[in-house]
């Protein structure tokens, strides 16, 4: 195992990181910028060390400044989290090259599957079932073609980066050239490249992703699905393990995990990572596309399985062999576990980012209730950076006892000094269409319809 370990994040997931650390008796080093020199992951880490200003590209990203301080701090090292740098293949060729383990799969399937274009033909070659549509677009003229032979409505969609940005939803075929050109110039703008694809939209349909667990010794395992379908602007708000969508379909459930192995098998996989589904409720489910890193929604998936995601990732990426097989993970049976993430935003209809600093909290506990954050009073948080506060998660036996212990918690939760979205996330969990478990990715337009 690893002596000591760089962080290159902030946050939820560094103080997360920086906690699995210490209970495996492994020394952490932070890194943070100017905007975080007094947050929490930067006072619990053993060592920290300023890399920048305020801006994630002067700090989070700088990817010379957090190298530099991994080699002289002698981490052997590097966890990502998520965001910032986790998906970025180059920065994984640099810690290969400094003589520092990136803890992820290597650069090159990284660079694979974050191209979603190449990454839709490694699921079909794997016999993945896809979404019908094209290959990477190269004028608006051809888009409207296109969307004509596929037949609307269709999703534009960016190959690179995520967060819901470089996507358009397309009606008509002839609005898909001017949708192309705006998908094209966000993608640009936001992660340096433009290209774009094509997809049939596939509506209504459940968001459903299943976590895999590879290690270097040929081991592959599914642990368990979450369903992802309340979103709002395609950034999920709240997530659900097992998923309800698939409840008394357990053979549906073991074909998406089956296609999952193979996937990971066929690109030679290493590490945490996700497969996404589109679930159509004619028992159809398409590849979306592969997360090569941790996800903010690992901890439902801890929560059903007993199985600590971070601790395996250092352990995979530390050449130790997974221990169990396949048939000893028994997730989707015993329990059921919700995770809602606490934004700093006002209420609808904007939901304007808040900031500012934390007078006070309380923070709900007790019995499988668990809140992931760096908050604490005295805290800032910043207008650099995303506005998620934390995560409440809670486990039950099932998904009703989950859901009134949800509640419960939500209205325990004290955050004063930013603006958050409990009521939001209240408002979901009263909802008739979450409550009866058939809810698709347009819960929350039918939420707040009027």
């Amino acid at each position: 195992m690893f002596k000591k370990i760089l962080i290159a994040n902030r946050g939820e997931i560094a103080v997360r990181v920086i906690r699995a650390c210490k209970e495996m008796g492994v020394q952490t080093v932070a890194v943070y910028s100017t905007a975080d020199a007094n947050a929490l992951h930067v006072q619990l880490a053993d060592e920290a060390y300023c890399i920048g200003g305020p801006r994630p590209q002067d700090s989070y990203l700088n990817e010379d400044a957090i190298l530099t301080v991994a080699v002289a701090s002698g981490a052997t090292a590097i966890h990502p989290g998520y965001g910032f740098l986790s998906e970025n293949a180059g920065f994984a060729r640099r810690c290969r090259e400094c003589g520092v383990v990136f803890v992820g799969p290597s650069p090159e399937v990284i660079e694979r599957m974050g191209d979603k274009d190449a990454a839709r033909r490694c699921a079909k070659e794997a016999g993945v079932p896809i979404v019908p549509g094209c290959d990477l677009l190269k004028s608006a003229e051809e888009a409207e073609r296109e969307a004509e032979r596929i037949g609307c409505p269709v999703l534009i969609k960016a190959r690179a980066g995520g967060g819901g940005r470089g996507i358009r939803k397309v009606e008509r075929a002839q609005d898909a050239g001017k949708a192309f050109t705006e998908a094209h110039a966000e993608a640009e703008a936001a992660f340096g490249d433009g290209e774009c694809y094509m997809e049939k939209f596939v509506a209504p349909a459940h968001h459903v992703e299943v976590q895999v667990l590879a290690d270097a010794h040929g081991n592959v395992v599914t642990l368990g699905e979450r369903e992802c379908s309340v979103q709002r602007r395609n950034q999920k708000l709240l997530e659900e393990s097992p998923a309800p969508c698939l409840e008394g379909r357990d053979d549906i459930r073991e074909r998406m995990y089956e296609a999952a192995r193979n996937l990971a098998r066929a690109v030679g996989y290493e590490g945490a990572g996700t497969i996404e589904y589109l679930y159509a409720d004619d028992g159809n489910f398409y590849f979306m596309e592969m997360n090569t890193r941790l996800q903010v929604e690992h901890p439902v998936t801890e929560f059903v399985t007993d199985i600590d995601l971070v601790k395996w990732q250092l352990r995979v990426a530390a050449g130790v062999e997974f221990p169990y097989a396949q048939d000893e993970i028994m997730p989707a049976k015993r329990s059921h576990a919700i995770e809602c993430r606490i934004n700093a935003e006002g209420p609808a209809p904007d939901y304007r980012p808040s900031c500012g600093t934390i007078h006070s909290m309380h923070v709900p506990n007790g019995p499988w209730v668990r809140f992931d954050s760096s908050l604490y009073p005295g805290a800032v948080v910043p207008p650099y950076y995303d506005s998620m506060l934390g995560k409440l998660i809670v486990r039950a036996g099932t998904r009703e006892e989950a859901i009134r212990k949800m509640r419960s918690a939500l209205t325990e939760l004290i955050i004063d000094g930013v603006d958050a979205n409990t009521e939001l996330q209240l408002d979901i969990l009263s909802n008739p269409e979450f409550l009866s478990g058939i809810y698709h990715t347009n819960l929350m337009e039918h939420l707040y319809e009027d």
